[in-house]
């Protein structure tokens, strides 16, 4: 055998021996093994086929030799040339097709769907329990004739004081209470800003209410949280009295918490009302004898009484203010927190609950 006959030789025991130590027995070996594995198997495939097959691989090299071999040898030297590379193009074609085959059926197995399984149920989603509380107030003033009306939570200190009637010295407009964006533009404190713009913008006689949120300089804490949530509520026609104030809030705390709810008004101070009202009602849980289960109840503390918001008839400032006149047009206006409502319904000793996400908390208002 010449020379070159044997590196040829040499060169298909080199490739033998690497593609049996990468398959061996290509069917046996690919068995079992997970469709991470065969792709690692793929990618080493193609290495070797480049690594002999390639333009620089022996094989390639052995070819450039046909043409130094002697013209009587030359056409039996290249038979066996291509012989040894058909060889080896044969083999690694086959591994190839063996192996594509097991990858597809490694991805059809992953892919595969038991229809037999019982499904997941898809948990089913629930309104909040702000949102809740805040859509049966809205039903009951609709239901009286009230519409609803929503602004923008950055407001000028016009709309967000003056408008209101709110002095230039009044503690509620230093930065420690109030959280100001920019020179003149603050989170609005309450929502009667909506009040007056709604004035402005539809005029009188006006019936509306204002949910929304509000936002104040508070410390965390069982009571007071920097944003929460108001309605405000107000009524300006001609000949309106403290009398229609009275009946519309008691009206609304009966639709609320039944007809044998009392309410009570107690005197007290606000900037935009004069004269102004702190209203309470009679408490729902003890029916207003300040005990439960022959116990102080725990949700009046024994008064019978739970205070709920701030209430009087609009001053006359504010009327002006909107181009409302004020000797021809009077009206009232109401104003109370849902979150401490909300509480006081469901027993919360605590309002950041919330306010925190826990599933397990807003799961039981399902």
């Amino acid at each position: 055998m010449s020379d070159e006959k044997r590196e040829i030789e040499k060169i298909k025991e080199i490739f033998e021996r690497e593609f049996e130590g990468l398959s061996g027995s290509v069917k046996s070996k690919f068995e079992g093994l997970g469709l991470s594995a065969l792709e690692k198997l793929q990618k080493e495939l193609n290495e070797l086929r480049v690594k002999h097959t390639g333009k620089k691989s022996p094989l390639s090299g052995a070819k450039k030799l046909i043409g130094k071999v002697a013209p009587d040898q030359r056409a039996e030297f290249g038979k066996f040339v291509q012989s040894v590379g058909k060889t080896i193009e044969n083999k690694i074609e086959d591994a190839e097709a063996s192996l594509k085959s097991r990858i597809q059926k490694a991805k059809l197995e992953r892919e595969k769907i038991d229809v037999t399984i019982p499904g997941r149920r898809p948990r089913p989603g629930h309104l909040h329990p702000i949102t809740l509380l805040r859509q049966k107030i809205e039903d009951i003033f609709v239901s009286m004739g009230y519409a609803i009306e929503d602004d923008r939570e950055i407001e000028t200190d016009y709309y967000n004081f003056d408008a209101l009637n709110i002095p230039e010295n009044h503690p509620a407009r230093e930065s420690q209470d109030t959280f100001y964006t920019t020179d003149g533009f603050a989170l609005r404190s309450q929502t009667s800003t909506v009040q007056i713009r709604a004035m402005e913008r539809r005029g009188v006689p006006l019936r509306v209410i204002a949910p929304g949120r509000v936002f104040r300089r508070d410390t965390p804490d069982q009571t007071h949280t920097p944003m929460f949530h108001q309605i405000e509520g107000l009524c300006v026609d001609k000949g309106i009295t403290m009398a229609h104030l009275k009946g519309t809030v008691s009206e609304w705390l009966r639709r609320m918490y039944g007809k044998e709810t009392k309410t009570r008004f107690r005197p007290s101070y606000f900037p935009f009302t004069e004269p102004s009202a702190e209203f309470d009602f009679s408490c729902f849980k003890c029916d207003g004898t300040g005990e439960f289960e022959r116990g102080k109840c725990g949700t009046c503390r024994g008064s019978g009484w739970i205070e709920l918001g701030g209430c009087g008839m609009v001053h006359p400032n504010v009327l002006k203010n909107c181009g409302v006149d004020h000797k021809e047009y009077s009206g009232f206006a109401f104003g109370f927190g849902l979150e401490r409502m909300c509480a006081l319904m469901y027993s919360l000793d605590d309002i950041r609950l919330m306010f925190e996400n826990d599933v397990r908390f807003l799961e039981q208002f399902r």
